[in-house]
């Protein structure tokens, strides 16, 4: 009995797309921007060595899609009319990226006027006639038509399997019925229609009990609803729509890959060592050429210290990143079961000069979430898991979770024994759910990867992807998703251990790769520290939470129900008849057919536009559109907050307590949820009436601080002005300043009007206005909103020297800067595209003051709390909105409150205006803002 061949395809052109959109933005030169970039050819050659490593193959090729049109363009010329042009940056890559994977021993196929999809679908096609097993590497869900018993789709960076059993499962249809899906659906990346307003589960339904599209589209009679009418619409398109997503297996492949029929093309070529040499030495890939040259460096011989230390360098960084993808196939995990296991594994935590935790819980909700397993590792490639609450038919026994957690409570809350963790804010309040205050946390690399990298992905997966070339356990893959997903608790033990194991390897893994880097850079590690000491801080103000009165909620619900019904019938008696006011169709008829309204614009189908663009410019003049405004503003208040608030405090404390996401927004602002505190309409009277309800408790009151004009204020600083800063240094109305300047007037003459004016112009400007959205918005001609805006740049000449060299500088280096050295990176400054360059532009103005602003407003939080602890006060920070910190304090230290918040916050930094922080008290928010 022989042994089945396999025969492994690449979809190259998948590949080299992710590794450009995972890899950091590496230079050829490192530091230096204007030399060529390298990073998606780092990502590749770091992908196609793992794939090597991981899948053992007979026979192997890399495909990639060749320039220029195929024969999908001459069926339908619109054929990915939609698509974005590739980056310049990406297309650079290319012709060197085809090179190293041919020189690390790769076939590579590239057939002119065909895709790189057809090539792999005839090739696995010949495959498996030829009784070879076919294995293609992609994350390319369009290939899953090929699946067969004999070829099966991976994708190596999620960890996803697509055989016969996985595709039915994900799609709900098995591959056989695939085209007739993709059909039905439709391919929007690839600007293919389906049957409009036709998604998956309906796709799957009619295609289970019709049996195949032909089936279906005999009986389309018979299909009711509005869907059915859609699809009776695409009848004379669906032939043409599944021509387009078939992919084709009985390509013409002669002359660019001989011997097709017996794949001996095909079998994997030895490395070329010096051709590699020569090639890694061209494009700046130091430790890529020490590896060739000694083989494998031991990942023993790289000390700790080496990582921790100074004088980092870029090719340590990557040598660091090499040998974690080494050691990925060589892992030592444990499972603790037994107290002695524990006891050891305690001794090395106890001993371990950094040690990375996780925990597995019950819930994302981390004030509701328990612990039902914890895993750590000290040491690369060494990790355990320590299962507490595993629950299902067999399960081994696991030690006492009370006892174990008792056991670990002084190690945890000892801050001399330093941690590590992954976005360990969660952790934090898991570990207090069980009372266990943990100290020490000297690293996350969640926070890590945002300072260096603040426009990639920060989750686990695709750092341990990006910088280790590891892939890992995908949660879904280990407990299922949507309705048939299981508890945490559920998974057998032995599937736990090496998924959280996992997880804490690789973060000491990650951590080893980005410390480094920010250790070789003052600026960058200032504002990693200032990070991790605002997670700390935050920590405290969601532990706290927000004191929710729920009658006053129930009052405002109550009132914004009656309103909106009102408001229904007023817009009833406008229309002459009932409609619902939530549908773009019927509203559509209303305006347009019968009231007659002016069409402002049209969808992309053609059809009268409805948008909220739309509604406002009609409000202007007609009343139907402002009722049914006013309709969704104070329907929306009730959905979201009046109606919810109450219900999403904890029972236990009877207060909210908000999630403050740090690794979200590029301009290091936070980001509030569930709920969302930073989103309350406060431009309305409803809206300003929510604050109401965030009240004191009994015997204290509620105290608002926030900076004064913070980003005008940055703008004079940064831009150096000589009439900016004069305003600020003297206490001037700056706006009244501006009017002043602008339209020549003593400031004492300036009129309400003229101040409202250099107001909208000294806000629009720091977001890169142009002179058509001032002129939008303050309702003038473009001419005079010219005159005005170059009057400005007349009188404020810094601002406009600021304004060009900002652009100039991002243009050059593809990033910004707060004044503290946070980086703010622009993917599209350098765009082709005009309106992508554009956006990037304004943001390179606008980013480096809303950067600066979020980082005074965490210095202010972080120095505030750090007087609040030191003077053991009974004052508690309990939100962080934008630029204002608001308190809980105790009736008699409102007068300390009053004079020492605004002083501490005007303190934190010291620009070349003064800032200035002012504060209100009250019973509640809403008086104390």
């Amino acid at each position: 009995m022989t042994d089945k061949k396999t025969l492994l395809l690449v979809d190259g052109s998948s590949y080299l797309y992710r590794a450009f959109h995972a890899m950091p933005d590496l230079r050829a030169v490192p530091g230096d921007p204007s030399s060529h970039a390298t990073g998606a050819i780092r990502g590749m050659i770091n992908m196609m060595q793992a794939l090597r490593r991981e899948v053992r193959a007979d026979y192997v090729a890399c495909i990639f899609d060749a320039p220029g049109k195929t024969f999908r363009d001459d069926w339908y010329p619109e054929y990915k009319a939609n698509r974005s042009p590739m980056p310049d940056d990406l297309r650079a890559q290319i012709k060197p990226i085809h090179e190293v994977v041919q020189l690390l021993g790769w076939p590579v196929l590239c057939v002119p006027d065909v895709e790189a999809d057809d090539v792999i679908g005839t090739l696995a096609r010949v495959g498996a006639q030829q009784g070879v097993e076919v294995i293609v590497s992609s994350g390319d869900k369009d290939l899953s038509q090929l699946v067969d018993e004999h070829i099966t789709i991976i994708d190596t960076m999620s960890g996803k399997r697509r055989d016969v059993a996985g595709v039915t499962a994900e799609f709900g249809v098995p591959p056989s019925l695939m085209v007739d899906y993709q059909t039905l659906v439709g391919d929007s990346v690839d600007n293919v229609p389906g049957v409009d307003k036709v998604g998956p589960k309906t796709a799957a339904k009619w295609l289970l009990q019709y049996g195949s599209l032909d089936a279906l589209i005999a009986q389309a009679a018979e299909v009711k609803g509005a869907a059915g009418e859609n699809l009776r619409k695409a009848l004379d398109w669906l032939p043409q729509g599944r021509r387009l997503v078939t992919i084709r297996t009985d390509c013409a492949l002669d002359g660019h890959l001989e011997g097709l029929p017996a794949l001996d093309a095909l079998a994997p070529r030895e490395q070329d060592p010096e051709a590699l040499k020569a090639f890694y030495e061209l494009h700046g890939f130091k430790s890529l050429v020490k590896t060739l040259q000694a083989h494998a460096v031991p990942p023993e011989q790289i000390e700790l210290a080496q990582s921790e230390g100074a004088g980092a360098t870029p090719d340590m960084f990557e040598s660091m990143a090499e040998q974690a993808a080494a050691r990925a196939s060589n892992l030592a995990y444990d499972t603790i079961l037994s107290w002695a296991q524990f006891d050891d594994w305690l001794a090395r935590l106890q001993a371990a000069e950094l040690a990375a935790i996780d925990t597995e819980t019950t819930s994302l909700d981390e004030m509701r979430a328990e612990i039902v397993g914890i895993s750590f590792s000290v040491k690369p490639g060494e990790a355990a898991y320590i299962p507490l609450m595993h629950n299902y038919p067999g399960v081994a026994e696991q030690l006492p979770r009370d006892e174990v957690l008792a056991r670990l409570k002084p190690w945890l809350e000892d801050e001399r024994r330093k941690k590590l963790g992954q976005h360990i804010k969660y952790d934090r309040h898991v570990f207090a759910n069980h009372g266990i205050e943990v100290q020490g946390y000297a690293h996350d690399t969640m926070l890590q990867s945002y300072v260096l990298e603040v426009h990639k992905p920060h989750g686990l997966a695709s750092l341990a992807e990006r910088h280790l070339g590891r892939s890992g356990i995908d949660y879904e893959d280990l407990c299922g998703k949507g309705a048939h997903q299981i508890p945490f608790s559920q998974v057998a033990i032995e599937k736990a251990a090496e998924y959280s194991c996992e997880d804490s390897d690789q973060t000491l893994d990650v951590h080893r790769v980005l410390w480094p880097r920010l250790q070789a850079d003052d600026r960058l590690r200032f504002i990693y520290e200032l990070e991790m000491q605002s997670s700390e801080s935050l920590y405290r103000i969601e532990r706290h939470g927000v004191l929710i009165d729920a009658p006053t909620l129930a009052a405002q619900s109550h009132e914004l129900g009656q309103r909106i019904l009102a408001l229904e019938q007023e817009a009833y008696d406008i229309a002459g008849q009932p409609f619902n006011l939530g549908s773009p169709k019927q509203i559509g008829e209303i305006f347009f057919e019968k009231l007659g309204l002016p069409v402002i614009k049209k969808t992309a189908k053609g059809a009268p536009s409805t948008d909220e663009e739309v509604l406002e410019k009609l409000a202007e003049d007609y009343p139907l559109p402002a009722k049914i405004l006013e309709h969704r503003g104070l329907s929306k208040l009730k959905g979201t907050y009046t109606d919810k608030l109450a219900q999403m405090a904890l029972p236990r404390t009877g207060r909210v307590h908000t999630h403050y996401a740090q690794a979200v927004a590029v301009t290091g602002r936070l980001s509030s949820n569930d709920p969302n505190l930073q989103n309350i309409p406060i431009r309305t009277p409803e809206g300003r009436r929510v604050r109401e309800a965030f009240v004191a408790p009994a015997g204290h009151v509620i105290a608002s601080a926030d900076y004064s004009q913070i980003e005008l204020r940055i703008m004079a600083h940064i831009s150096g002005d000589e009439s900016l800063l004069r305003a600020f240094t003297e206490g001037l109305d700056v706006h009244r300043a501006t009017a002043g300047e602008v339209f020549g007037v003593p400031p004492e003459q300036v009129s309400s009007e003229q101040r409202r004016y250099a107001k909208v112009i000294n806000f629009g400007l720091i977001y890169g206005m142009s002179s058509f959205g001032l002129a939008r918005n303050l309702g003038i001609d473009n001419t005079a909103a010219k005159s005005y805006i170059d009057r400005y740049f007349a009188r404020y000449p810094g601002v406009k020297a600021y304004m060009d060299e900002t652009r100039a500088s991002a243009k050059e280096k593809g990033y910004v800067e707060t004044v503290f050295g946070r980086r703010l990176y622009l993917p599209e400054i350098n765009s082709p595209n005009g309106p992508r360059r554009g956006g990037a532009e304004r943001a390179a103005i606008n980013a480096p003051m809303q950067g600066t602003a979020a980082d005074l407003i965490k210095l202010s939080m972080n120095k505030v709390q750090a007087v609040l602890d030191a003077e053991r006060r009974g004052t508690k920070m309990i939100m962080q909105v934008h630029d204002e910190l608001v308190f809980e304090v105790p009736e008699a230290e409102v007068e300390w409150v009053r004079t020492e918040i605004p002083r501490l916050m005007a303190g934190v930094a010291e620009l070349k205006v003064p800032l200035l922080a002012e504060i209100g008290v009250g019973p509640n928010w809403d008086q104390a803002h």
